[in-house]
C-alpha cells in the first residue's frame, strides 16, 4: 500500500501554537516502525501546480497565498501565519491526496498522511485549511477523464464546509458529511448528505448513524473512486471534538467504511483530517490504526 507523506515540509508555527504539526512525522515513523510497511511504500508527492489548484480555487486566491498577500485577518481565519513553507506544505499535502487517489484507481487502495483540508473554500482558506485537496483532487480526476462519479466520505468531526461549497453544482461527486452539529464550523454548508450529531454522541448511536447513511450515500452516489477523510477528532479524548467515540469505535467505523468499498469494488484514497487530542499519542495511534487496517482489508483489483 502506497503512503504519501509531505511531513518533511513544516510551518514554522509560534510556541504554544494549538494545531499539531508534530502528529505527521510521529505517524510516519509509527508505521514504518510497526513492521507492516516497508521504507519503499512512503512516497514524497509532487506540489500540486496552479492550473490544478485552480479547478477549485480562484486564481486570484492562489497568487495571494503564493505571493504572501494574505492579510492578518486572512490569516487569522486560516489559523496560520503566512510563510514559504505553508504554501509549500499546502501544495505539497494537496498532491499527496491527488497521488493517493491515482494509486488508488490503480491498485484499489492508498493514503496520504496528512490532507483533509476540508475548510478551505474557492476564494478563501479557513481552520487550518489553505488549498481543499478532496475537491482539487476529484475536479482534477473529472478533468482527465479518469473517473465519472465520485464520493466523498468526510467523517472528521467537523463539517466540510468548504467542500461543499466547492462542489455544490457538480453533480458528479457526492459529498457526504458526519459532523458535530454543535461545533466548528457554526455556520454549515450545505452538501449532499449532512448527518449532524449531538455533543456526547456515543459509539453505538455514531455507528448506527453511519452505516444507514453509508449505503445511502453509495447508493446515490455510485461512485468510481471514494476519498475518505478519516478525522481522529471524534475521539472523546479531542481537544476540539465534543463528541464521544472510543478508539475502539473510530476503528470500527473505519471499518465500515472500508468494507462498504470492498464490497462494491471501489477504489479507497485515505486522508487523515483532523485529530487535536489532548495526548498527541493517541492521535497518532488513532490514524496508525486506520492505516493499517486500510492496508489489510482494501478491495484490490
Amino acid at each position: 500500500m502506497q503512503l504519501f507523506y509531505s511531513d518533511v515540509f513544516v510551518l514554522p508555527l509560534p510556541p504554544g501554537h494549538r494545531f499539531p504539526m508534530e502528529k505527521y512525522a510521529l505517524l510516519r515513523q509509527t508505521l514504518l516502525a510497526s513492521g507492516d510497511f516497508a521504507p519503499r511504500d512512503f512516497l514524497l508527492p509532487p506540489a500540486a501546480d496552479d492550473a490544478t489548484l485552480a479547478l477549485a480555487h480562484h486564481p486570484d486566491y492562489i497568487a495571494r497565498v503564493s505571493r504572501g498577500e494574505l492579510s492578518p485577518a486572512e490569516q487569522k481565519v486560516i489559523g496560520f501565519p503566512w510563510s514559504a513553507a505553508m504554501v509549500e506544505r499546502s501544495r505539497r499535502s494537496t498532491g499527496a491526496t491527488l497521488a493517493a487517489a491515482r494509486t488508488a484507481l490503480e491498485q484499489g487502495c492508498a493514503a496520504n498522511l496528512a490532507g483533509g483540508t476540508h475548510h478551505a473554500f474557492a476564494d478563501r482558506g479557513e481552520g487550518f485549511c489553505i488549498f481543499n485537496d478532496a475537491a482539487v483532487t476529484c475536479l482534477k480526476l473529472l478533468a482527465e477523464g479518469a473517473i465519472g462519479r465520485a464520493l466523498i466520505v468526510d467523517l472528521d468531526v467537523h463539517q466540510g464546509n468548504g467542500t461543499a461549497s466547492i462542489l455544490r453544482h457538480e453533480g458528479r461527486v457526492f459529498t457526504f458529511s458526519m459532523h458535530g452539529a454543535g461545533n466548528y464550523p457554526f455556520v454549515k454548508e450545505q452538501g449532499d448528505l449532512d448527518v449532524a450529531l449531538p455533543d456526547g454522541c456515543d459509539d453505538a448511536t455514531y455507528l448506527a448513524r453511519l452505516e444507514e447513511n453509508l449505503t445511502l450515500a453509495f447508493d446515490l452516489a455510485r461512485p468510481q473512486l471514494v476519498l475518505y477523510l478519516a478525522g481522529a477528532d471524534p475521539y472523546q479524548g479531542d481537544r476540539l471534538g465534543r463528541l464521544g467515540l472510543s478508539a475502539a469505535g473510530l476503528l470500527q467505523r473505519d471499518r465500515l467504511v472500508l468494507e462498504e468499498c470492498r464490497a462494491r469494488r471501489v477504489p479507497v484514497a485515505l486522508a487523515m483530517a483532523g485529530g487535536y487530542a489532548r495526548r498527541i499519542e493517541d492521535t497518532v495511534a488513532i490514524h496508525a490504526a486506520t492505516v493499517a487496517l486500510a492496508r489489510q482489508r482494501c478491495w484490490q483489483p
